[in-house]
């Protein structure tokens, strides 16, 4: 019984998110002594999946139907549910992705399988069954959810797991599964933002509260994500001032991240915001205020003025790169 991955594209490209599930993947077929094969669906050029192998993906499905070329969530359940049926793979996992949220769930409905959305570590297995670890109440606490059913589906955390070379030649096989009903959905454009890092994959992110007094002294915030090559993101006040749009909000009722580094800059760091964001491996805050609260979850702090620590940390950061 294999394990297979779903691994998603953008554009016919591959985000690092993609490498790090294929490794994640590989790491529990080798704790299940088996293979992995991975799907793509949507328009990869050969060389790409190629770069699947890397990661230890020795066979990969390339679904390149015209009708999924755009991202629909039922339809690729089901060519993902079919293939995992089509090579007996017991075990799917997935990106805890923004699509694959609504992807991973879906599958595993298709599947009757057990599902743990959201895992930040490999499973240790217990006879047949799976115990896989998770954040729980919004990365506050772990839990353990223990996979009982014969079919298991995971959805990994971005930038939770490592990647982990492990070279094969990947055998690339079309597969061509049956479209039926599932296809009542059409897609008739896609609007991208292509000049900014997303927020859901940034491995860096610099986000900006109330202390930057308004929407005037963004460019700040939006210069040293430049320098860093981060995403920019913003507290829930400055959203519902209309500051920033509502999609770069982060927090409970926000946009959840995970990045390696998180930059909070004139943000007092009240617990709704600290939920979304309280996951991050490492966390930098800038605040005027020492009794700021998210003081007590960094990991390194600035107590100064933004508007005085900000073009120094921007200066710094382009003569490092500079020399």
């Amino acid at each position: 019984m294999s394990v297979l991955v779903y691994v998603e594209n953008t554009a016919g490209e591959f985000k690092k998110s993609v490498f790090e599930v294929v490794s994640y993947a590989k790491a529990i077929a080798g704790l299940l002594n088996t293979e992995l094969t991975a799907i793509s669906i949507g328009s990869v050029d050969p060389s790409n999946l190629n770069l699947l192998g890397q990661y230890g993906a020795s066979k990969i499905l390339n679904v390149s139907s015209e009708q999924l070329k755009s991202f629909i969530s039922h339809s690729y359940a089901s060519v993902i549910a079919s293939a995992a049926k089509d090579e007996n793979s017991s075990v799917v996992i997935l990106s805890n992705s923004f699509s694959g949220k609504g992807l991973a769930p879906r599958v595993a409905a298709k599947l009757e399988a057990a599902f743990a959305p959201g895992a930040i570590a490999l499973p240790e297995i217990s006879g047949n069954n799976l115990i896989v670890k998770r954040v729980a109440f919004s990365s506050k606490a772990f839990a353990f959810t223990e996979l009982k059913a014969s079919n298991k589906v995971i959805s990994l955390t971005p930038n939770s797991f490592e990647l982990q070379e492990d070279k094969v030649q990947p055998v690339i096989v079309d597969f061509n599964p049956e479209l039926t009903t599932d296809l009542n959905t059409i897609i008739k454009d896609i609007v991208r933002t292509t000049d900014k890092v997303p927020l859901a994959d940034a491995e860096i992110v610099v986000s900006g509260g109330r202390g930057l007094k308004g929407p005037e002294n963004w460019g700040l915030i939006e210069e040293l994500a430049d320098v860093l090559g981060a995403a920019t993101a913003c507290s829930k006040p400055v959203s519902d001032s209309g500051w920033r749009p509502h999609e770069e909000h982060v927090g409970q009722t926000g946009i959840s991240v995970q990045p390696n580094l998180y930059i909070a800059i004139g943000i007092s760091g009240a617990i709704q915001h600290l939920a979304g964001v309280s996951a991050s491996k490492t966390i930098v805050v800038i605040n005027k205020d020492p009794e700021a609260p998210f003081f007590k979850v960094a990991d390194y702090g600035i107590v100064g003025d933004a508007f005085e620590v900000i073009p120094q940390l921007i200066a710094a950061i382009k003569s490092y790169k500079a020399g």
